[in-house]
C-alpha cells in the first residue's frame, strides 16, 4: 500500500495489539489517524488488565486522534443513511472522508463504500 498517511478502523488496532504481524506491517512506518471513537472503543473494553490499558494507551499516544466535528458528523449521517452503517462506523469512515486518508479495515461491509478509499486487511 502507498501513502504516508492511514486511517485504522478500531478492528487493525486490535490486531495490532494481540502481535498480529500483518497488522504490524500495514501500520509500520506510517501517520496513522484514528477517529476518537477507536479510542473510546479501546479503552472501554471491559477487564482490561493494567497491562493492556497501558499497551492501548501507548498506542493511541503514536496516533493522531480526531475528534469529532461538524463536517465528520454530517458526513457521518450522510454515510448512514447510505450504507446502512452503525453509529461508530459511520463516524470511523467520515473520518477517513474528511481527511481523505485511506481506511484499514477488517470489515468487509465497509468495503462496499464507494467514497472512501479502502485498505481491507483480511
Amino acid at each position: 500500500m502507498s501513502g504516508n498517511r492511514l486511517v485504522s478502523d478500531t478492528n487493525v488496532l486490535i490486531y495490532l495489539l494481540k502481535g498480529d504481524e500483518k497488522a504490524a506491517k500495514i501500520l509500520n512506518q506510517k501517520e496513522i489517524y484514528i477517529s476518537v471513537i477507536s479510542e473510546i472503543e479501546l479503552l472501554g473494553f471491559r477487564n482490561s488488565s493494567v497491562q493492556e490499558v497501558n499497551s492501548i494507551k501507548k498506542l493511541l499516544s503514536d496516533c493522531n486522534i480526531v475528534d469529532l466535528n461538524n463536517i465528520i458528523k454530517e458526513l457521518a449521517i450522510e454515510l448512514k443513511r447510505n450504507y446502512n452503517l452503525k453509529t461508530p462506523d459511520a463516524i470511523i469512515c467520515a473520518t477517513s472522508r474528511f481527511l481523505n486518508i485511506p481506511l484499514a479495515t477488517s470489515d468487509s461491509k465497509l468495503t462496499k463504500i464507494d467514497q472512501i478509499n479502502i485498505f481491507y486487511y483480511e
